[in-house]
């Protein structure tokens, strides 16, 4: 299946809903759309931004493990 994102005005809901329902759910799924899909967006482009201009902070897997023991070890107790 192939999915697509439409964005339109609140007073034609109901006809694209009433248009959709004329088909089966074998060939058309609703899928609710995720609530934050914008704000993740905007933080992933942020990110891309960051790789492509190279100011971006990469870190080792020891670099990571470390990191996650220090703040494992926060916590524990």
């Amino acid at each position: 299946m192939e999915a697509i994102r439409l964005e339109f005005k609140s007073e034609i809901k109901e006809k694209i809903l009433e248009l959709l329902s004329s088909f089966s759910s074998d060939e058309l799924k609703i899928v609710q759309e995720d609530p934050d899909f914008d704000a993740n967006k905007k933080k992933l482009d942020v990110a891309l931004a960051k790789i492509k201009n190279g100011t971006a902070k990469f870190y080792t897997i020891e670099e990571v493990d470390a990191i996650l023991e220090e703040t494992i070890s926060k916590y524990e107790n």
